[in-house]
């Protein structure tokens, strides 16, 4: 009995071990186009701490959700997901630090500083390293026992349409195309963001679409919330990367609305990517 429950905790803990190293892949699979962007790197110092802050601590709930709903490991529980998603948040935090390390863009005359460089980039790593049961597991059918309900699937959308909004709300590009848009072209933009989101979503298998059957109903119960919740993430991250500072409202929606296409696909690819 004995020599049994000690070979059921080796193998508990190599799995474990797995999935931890496994996590690192996936923070560093999610994360490292944010590690390699300039914009990330002067956020990190340049942002007002006050929303760095904020930042870190609204991405805790969204991290224990991903920790329920997907998660590095097979452990679910209200203490299992606390704890999945410290170490995510660690594993996050040990991945950006080593990589902006290696390429020697921290900013050593200011602690705070550098601090603020990694916290920034821990959050998309610790995304990454929860997504990676899913993504960098060997056996496909892994993880097809997370089911989500209809919150669940929202909460999703919403999850990925932040990450997406995440990795490009930083770079001047955005900035740019919302600034040469027209009002008429950003209504082209949205159009498109709705459409594909719905054609997306209908497509995907989301969790109570076999009873919604016909593409309305998925429009109703699935695509305007998504929407909806894709146009909130991508004004809270332009508020955090300072994004949002000193434009007018037509200047302001044309940024929210650009950034919403990117974060719309986001959202109807969640369910595939968690």
């Amino acid at each position: 009995m004995g020599m049994s429950s000690f070979q059921n905790t080796a193998k508990a803990d190599g799995a474990y071990v797995r999935d931890l190293g496994r996590a690192f892949g996936g923070a560093l699979l999610f994360s490292l186009p944010l590690l390699m962007t300039m914009e990330m790197w002067a956020l990190g110092f340049a942002a007002e701490p006050v929303r760095r802050l904020v930042f870190l601590l609204a991405s805790l709930p969204v991290l224990f959700g991903l920790a329920h709903y997907a998660g590095f490991s097979a452990r679910r529980g209200l203490l299992n997901n606390a704890l999945d998603t410290l170490v995510a948040l660690a594993v996050g935090f040990i991945t950006a630090t080593a990589l902006l390390m290696v390429f020697n863009v921290l900013d050593w005359s200011s602690p705070a500083s550098a601090v603020g460089q990694v916290a920034l980039q821990a959050v998309p790593a610790a995304l990454g390293a929860l997504a990676a049961r899913r993504q960098l597991s060997g056996d496909p059918n892994e993880g097809e026992e997370d089911q989500a309900s209809y919150p669940g699937e929202l909460f999703l959308m919403l999850a990925g349409a932040l990450f997406f909004a995440l990795n490009l709300a930083p770079t001047e590009e955005m900035r740019l195309i919302a600034y040469l848009t027209t009002p008429l072209g950003a209504l082209g933009v949205l159009t498109v963001s709705v459409v594909l989101l719905h054609l997306i979503v209908f497509e995907a298998g989301f969790a109570g679409q076999e009873e919604a059957e016909t593409p309305l109903r998925a429009f109703l119960d699935f695509t305007l919330p998504g929407y909806a919740l894709c146009l909130l993430s991508s004004l809270a991250m332009l508020w955090v990367f300072g994004g949002a500072d000193g434009h007018g409202v037509q200047s302001l929606a044309a940024n929210v609305v650009i950034l919403t296409f990117p974060a719309s696909i986001g959202a109807a690819a969640a369910r595939l990517l968690v």
